[in-house]
Order: C-alpha cells, then sequence, then structure tokens
C-alpha cells in the first residue's frame, strides 16, 4: 500500500477536524477489517487514515426499557452476541451478530464498519469501480459474473448488494444511526442512511467525507417478535446469499403491523413494503409465511446469472417470519 498519514485522536472533535472534504483524501480506521484490504488492494489510497479507536466514547452498549438499547460505533460484533440483553430484547440483532462465523472479524470488526463497509462486488474489488462499467460506460455486470449481485433495485447503474449483516435487523426495529460533523449530532433513520451511488465517485450512505458514525439508537422492543434469517452457501466464512429481518407487532395472535427487511439483495438493506402490507391483520402459520416471502419479492428481477436468489430471499422471509412468530432467539 502506499505511504499514509496515521493519526489517532481521542475525541469524535479531533476526529472530524482531521478528516477532508472530499472522498478518497482521508479514510477512517475502526475494526480495520475492510479498509486495510481496500488499502492493501490500491482500491483506496487515503492521505491519511484517522483510527477512531481511542475514542472511548465510541463504545459500550446500554439499555433502558424506557428508551431503549443504545450501541457505540466501536461495539464489536462478539460483544453485541455476548450481550443477555441484546438477546433477549432484540433477538434479530442477536442473530445477525452472532451469524458471523470468523472469530476474527467477531471480536475486531465492529458495529460502525459494518453499516459503512464497501461492497463486496468482486468488479469492484478488483479494480474495475464501484459501477463496474467499461470505457463506454455500458455495466460489466449485466452478463457477466453476477451470481451474487442484486435482485432488487437493480434498474442500474449499481447492481451490487450492500454487505452489512446489522443493517436489515436495525431498520426493521426501527433504529437510528448518530452522525458527528463540523456542525455537530444528527440523527438518521437506518432505513434512509444507506444510498444507492449513481457515480462511481460516491459512496453508499448519506455520510458526508467529514462525518464519523458515533452510535446506534434502538427503540424499545416494546414487545415485538423479532428475528433474521440468513441464507448461506456455507456456514464458516461466508456473506450470505440473501438474508430477511422481521419485526411483528402482535395484537393477540393477529399481526398488528410487520417490518420485513431483506439483505444481500439490493445496493441498499432493502424493506420489503410488500410483505409488511400482506401481513397486517394475519395470524402467522407456515402458508402465511411462504406467501409473505413472496410478496416480499414480487418486484424482483433475476440478471443473466442470478434467478436463484429470488428462491433464496423468498425462504429467508418465510423461515425469519416464523423464527419471530416463535420468540425465541
Amino acid at each position: 500500500m502506499r505511504t499514509f498519514e496515521h493519526a489517532s485522536p481521542t475525541t469524535k472533535e479531533q476526529a472530524v477536524a482531521l478528516l477532508a472534504d472530499r472522498w478518497g483524501e482521508t479514510e477512517i480506521l475502526a475494526g480495520g477489517t475492510d479498509i486495510l484490504s481496500l488499502m492493501k488492494d490500491h482500491i483506496v489510497e487515503p492521505k491519511r487514515l484517522v483510527n477512531i479507536k481511542e475514542i472511548k466514547e465510541l463504545g459500550g452498549l446500554k439499555y433502558s426499557a424506557s428508551t431503549g438499547l443504545r450501541i457505540g460505533a466501536l461495539v464489536t460484533f462478539q460483544e453485541l452476541a455476548e450481550s443477555e440483553t441484546v438477546k433477549k430484547e432484540y433477538p434479530a440483532l442477536f442473530q445477525a451478530a452472532d451469524g458471523v462465523a470468523s472469530m476474527q472479524i467477531r471480536n475486531v470488526g465492529t458495529v460502525g464498519g459494518d453499516l459503512c463497509q464497501r461492497p463486496r462486488c468482486w468488479y469492484f474489488r478488483n479494480g474495475m469501480g464501484l459501477l463496474a462499467q467499461d470505457a463506454s460506460g455500458k455495466s460489466l455486470v449485466l452478463e457477466g459474473e453476477n451470481q451474487y449481485h442484486a435482485i432488487l433495485g437493480n434498474s442500474g447503474p449499481a447492481y451490487f448488494v450492500h454487505p452489512s449483516s446489522l443493517a436489515p435487523a436495525l431498520i426493521a426495529l426501527g433504529a437510528k444511526v448518530r452522525v458527528f460533523g463540523p456542525k455537530g449530532a444528527r440523527d438518521v433513520p437506518a432505513e434512509q442512511f444507506f444510498t444507492t451511488p449513481k457515480s462511481n465517485q460516491e459512496r453508499e450512505t448519506v455520510l458526508k467525507p467529514n462525518e464519523i458514525v458515533t452510535e446506534i439508537l434502538v427503540p424499545p422492543a416494546a414487545g415485538a417478535h423479532n428475528a433474521t434469517y440468513e441464507v448461506r452457501q456455507r456456514e464458516a466464512l461466508d456473506w450470505p446469499l440473501a438474508a430477511a429481518a422481521v419485526s411483528l407487532k402482535m395484537t393477540g395472535k393477529k399481526v398488528a403491523s410487520a417490518r420485513v427487511v431483506l439483505g444481500h439483495v439490493a445496493p441498499i438493506p432493502w424493506p420489503a413494503k410488500g410483505a409488511d402490507k400482506f401481513l397486517a391483520g394475519k395470524t402467522i402459520s407456515e402458508q402465511v409465511a411462504l406467501e409473505a416471502g413472496s410478496a416480499a419479492v414480487a418486484g424482483a428481477k433475476a440478471l443473466s446469472r442470478n434467478g436463484h436468489k429470488i428462491q433464496l430471499a423468498r425462504v429467508a422471509v418465510k423461515r425469519a417470519i416464523l423464527l419471530a412468530a416463535e420468540g425465541r432467539a
């Protein structure tokens, strides 16, 4: 990798002051599981790396029955998976964290880093740009190796899938992402935090180059049944092919309201509003869960080699709903 400056601020104000106002000049170092790989492969070549691991206020989990869960941006997957409160109150979040099989990533990878990590698209990772286009602007993905690419939100120009493990659960649970920059803090609903870039110079979140994620705020689950289900080709060291997070608010045995969010199937974590609408007023059964899965992928469009992902997403939704209805982690 190229030479770079390394800074280790101890406050969020210092960190923000060290960041540039243009993408590419500076980057954030937290767990390092993503940024260091990108730098070694010369996908990004920042002039300065700002290490935020020394900022103590960005760590820690704090729960209150009245206000919910506060997750510091530097909390690791392992800390989430070991939290009895998370396991009891937010099983969807616990299951998403526990699904990361690599102990190295679990102990180093952070919540903030998971939300901000770059796409795992092999075109992007091999230096062909975020949108993977040839010199004429034509996508290399459409007739290429696209078996792991998007089936939703894939009308172009982006065809990658968002790699976050935690985002679908956080969106389903109604979380907010707290961002800090030169103008202070702002809270962004998790559903609005992710964006689909339209150029190679853009990023996949609403973060500005001189902003950082400081914490995630999850409201009280208030008895909502929630769960995450992921479909992987292999259990170990593999990103899911499709995932679904579900939160169900029940009135007796009927669903009062539902939030279904798909992961790894679109350039952003994908709210399946058709499934939400279908589930309202229903009593959960295997058939209802199956039909909700179909509603979730009603607008899916396969590329030349990824039609199998539509069925996998359908199954993920079905199983997440049944798991949530059982009310167990």
